[in-house]
Parts: structure tokens; sequence; C-alpha cells
């Protein structure tokens, strides 16, 4: 679920544009902390309680977008890339279970019995269910015969696929990064705005300013996002105005992942062994936290934002490179992963868009004629996309991938489910495409195209997608020196 309350969305964008701007112009450090002042001058509040609220709610933000939690002081999960903003949290119910206007205050009382801990009782009008009591079992809901018994699950919790949210004694969401698998679905689905993500806006501008090479690597996802007539030479042109040297297409680095995961899975399969894939970071996430004795089924290639940055690395190692994509999982995968030639940054479409608001920069039309990867590469970000590469390659090198059997997982609960059979010895599949947003990579929690109808962002992605040419991987790879540099974790 994705919310569709612009206000959050445009009061979280306009913060990252001003920052932006202050980047750009070099006076962030200087000016940072009258920012939140100049945003809700007040008197009056114009969305919170109070404007003090709400630039305590800004100030906090702020921090998120120089890469730091939101509060000054330590605290459990201060390392997660996904952060609780304190400041606007807690105006949820804190009670789980409440008795709604449909009580009758019936004679059987079946809530009442069904009730093992006492905290249901019956006052004058309805029953009532005592919050320091309730063990929030769900028992009297399923017994009241008027569906009088609401569960007011926060949105954030509710959607939370790792079940990693819970609540302190004063309401505050908190989030445990021992389980927390960084898919950001959290983030669009609360209601306000009190969860977001630590970014490298200004790390990134920072090193345009300073004149460093940096170069842009967009994900396939991208493709599509921004309308049929929006090409990757229009983003190309867009970057450079920025101050970015280059753009690249990640697609390229998927056509080196598929190439080497084809080589992995066929020695896999001598040795009769399962494989999952593993350029998904928030899948992989899961199978470390919730499924740890998985963890040696997943592929040791690494993912098409890590193949990309090697190889331009591998040419001019000074270059910095910086992911951009719909991805949240992203962040944490290269925090996890520094070094060996990775993704040194990494921006989702909302951050990048601030980048170009700042500079004034508008995406125009440009002819779909330059491309890097195949069209294998630049499915990776649709469900299925991975494993069509990894089997076209195997056709490359002569293998028959038809005679494998492989479990595509599109979303957290097909995941789960197949993970779960993997453990049991049941899963009848050879191989694992695990992706836990919805429809793949396209469906990411910070897509630009999140609050319209996705059924035409597929139909502008697919336009331009079928004006690619039909290069196969290995061609389209030949011309790179793939010795140079490691496509293992």
């Amino acid at each position: 679920m994705l919310s569709n309350d612009a206000t959050i969305q445009n009061i979280k964008h306009e913060i990252l544009y001003e920052v932006a701007k202050l980047a750009y112009a070099g006076r962030f450090e200087e000016e940072k902390d009258e920012l939140a002042y100049k945003m809700f001058p007040g008197p009056k509040a114009r969305f919170r309680c109070c404007v003090y609220k709400e630039r305590e709610i800004a100030r906090q933000r702020i921090r998120l977008a120089e890469g730091k939690c939101p509060t000054e002081s330590d605290h459990p999960g201060a390392n997660n890339i996904i952060q609780v903003i304190e400041a606007a949290c807690a105006d949820c119910p804190l009670s789980h279970y409440i008795v709604t206007d449909n009580c009758r205050k019936c004679m059987m009382k079946a809530c009442q019995q069904a009730c093992k801990f006492g905290a249901v009782s019956m006052t004058r009008d309805r029953a009532y269910i005592d919050p320091d009591k309730c063990k929030e079992c769900g028992m009297c809901a399923k017994a009241c015969p008027y569906n009088a018994i609401a569960d007011l699950i926060r949105p954030c919790k509710k959607i939370c696929p790792a079940n990693a949210i819970t609540m302190d004694d004063n309401g505050i969401c908190e989030i445990d990064e021992n389980k927390c698998i960084q898919c950001g679905q959290c983030i669009h689905a609360c209601p306000f705005g009190a969860i977001g993500s630590k970014t490298d806006i200004v790390d990134v501008i920072k090193a345009i300013v300073d004149g460093k090479k940096v170069v842009a690597m967009v994900a396939p996802a991208v493709e599509g996002q921004f309308g049929d007539t929006i090409t990757m030479s229009s983003i190309r042109t867009a970057c450079k105005k920025l101050g970015f040297n280059d753009m690249y297409e990640v697609g390229l680095g998927g056509d080196l992942t598929a190439q080497a995961e084809a080589e992995e899975w066929l020695e896999a399969a001598k040795e009769g062994k399962k494989l999952t894939t593993s350029c998904c970071p928030a899948f992989v996430n899961l199978i470390k936290k919730q499924y740890p004795e998985l963890a040696e089924h997943i592929s040791t290639t690494i993912s098409p934002m890590f193949a990309l940055s090697r190889l331009l690395k591998s040419e001019e190692p000074d270059t910095i490179t910086v992911f951009i994509g719909p991805c949240i999982a992203k962040k944490n995968e290269k925090q996890e992963y520094k070094g060996q030639g990775n993704a040194d940054f990494v921006l989702t479409i909302g951050e990048f868009r601030a980048m170009m608001r700042a500079k004034e920069v508008v995406l125009e039309p440009e002819e779909n004629s330059d491309q890097q990867a195949s069209i294998y590469g630049k499915r990776f970000g649709n469900g299925g996309g991975v494993s069509a590469a990894v089997a076209q390659c195997m056709r490359e090198a002569g293998a028959d991938p038809d005679k494998f059997n492989i479990e595509k997982c599109s979303g957290a609960a097909e995941c789960k489910k197949a993970l779960t059979l993997l453990k049991v010895g049941k899963l009848p599949a050879d191989f694992i495409e695990g992706m836990v947003c919805e429809g793949g990579c396209v469906g990411g929690p910070s897509r630009h195209r999140s609050g319209k109808n996705p059924v035409l962002a597929a139909k502008d992605r697919d336009k331009l997608l079928a004006e690619a040419d039909n290069r196969n991987v290995s061609d389209n790879l030949s011309k790179y020196d793939l010795t140079a540099f490691s496509m293992h974790k």
C-alpha cells in the first residue's frame, strides 16, 4: 500500500529541494539550522498542532537528508537506514483492539467470555477493553456477533513483511534493526509521514561541487517512470546538467550479473544444490534475518549496481558511483558492502528529482537511440526479468535452461512461501528468483509514479523497451575486460 497523501510527499520533497539548493550553493552547513524556520515561519501551524512541532519534524527530516539519525541521541537501530521521525509519530491509537459504536452491550457478552485475560468489562453503554490487560489475541473480536470490535493495527506495522515494527510505552513506533529487511514499505504506508530513510543527497552534491568525477548509474526500473518520451538519453542529459560526468544504465550491470549467475547456477545444478538470486537486497535481508539456515543458498554473484560500479572503477579507480532507482534497500546494500569497487552512494528517484528542481533541470524528450544494455539487462527491473536473463545466458553458453525449474517470487508473501518450502525440503524448484516488491523493482517504494495508474506506467515502460535492439548478453559484454574485477562477493 502506498499513501496517496500529497501533503506528506510534498513536505518531504520540499525539504529535500531546499537541502539540495543549499548544498549546490555551498551554504548547507552554515544555513541548515535556519532552514526549518524558513520553511515554517509561523506563527500559525500549516499542518500540525503547532508551528513548533512542524519545525521539529522539519529539523529531523533535514538530519535524515544528511545521512544521520533524526535525533541526536543514540538509540537501538541507530544504524538502520529506515528511521522513525519521532516528532511526527504517536498520532495513531495506542490500543490494538477498540470497541466501536456497533456494540449493543448484548446480554450474551461473548467478547467478555472469550477474553482469557480479564481485559473486557461492561460500562454503561458498551463493552470496554483495558489496554493494560489486553494481550491482543483477537479472541474478543472473533467472538463478537455484531463485528463491533475493530482491529486498529497501525498501517506501518500492518504492511511490514518482517514483523519488525513495535511501539514503545509512549506509542512511538520502533523498528527492530535485527528484523528490518529495509524494504521501505512502511515509509509510504504511514499516514503521518513519520518514517523516512537516511539519504546521500548532501554527500553526492558535495562531491559534484568539489569537482570530483561523479557518475550516475540509473536502474532499469527507472525507464518508463517519466512517460514514454523520456528516454535514457533524456536522463543522461539531465544528469550532466546536474554536474554528473556521465550516466550509465545499470541494465549493463544486469547483463554482467546474469552472465555470472548463469555460470554459478549451472555449477550448483551439477552439485544438486538449490540457489536463490542475490540482486534484490531486501530479499537477501529476508533470508539472512528470517531464514538464516538458508543463507548458504544465496547466490554469491553481486548485484547489477555493484557489477556496474566495479566495471567503471576497473577503468577509472577514482570514479565516484551513484546509483539512482526506486529502491530503499539499495541504501542498506551500499552501507553493508563498502569498498571492493562497490557503489559509493544511492539516491531514490525522489532525491534525484529534488536535485533536478534545485538546479531547475527539466527532463526533455530525446530519441531512444542510445543503448548500453541488452533487453535482458533492461528487464531486470521486472518480476521474472532476472531469471529470464539468466536463462538467456545459459542458452548463449550452450546449456538448456528449460530443464531447470525456477520459482519466480514477486512480493514478500510469495518470497516467504518459497523460502519456507526450501527450509522444510519441499521446494520443487531448482532456483528461486526473489523480489520483495510487487512486480519487481518497478514496484519499488520510491518509484516516481506511485500515485498514478500502474497500468499506464507499465504501458510507457513497455513502449520504451520495445524500441531496444535485439543484441544478446555475451555480445553486449564482449567489449569489456571482465577479468579486471570480480563478480562475486
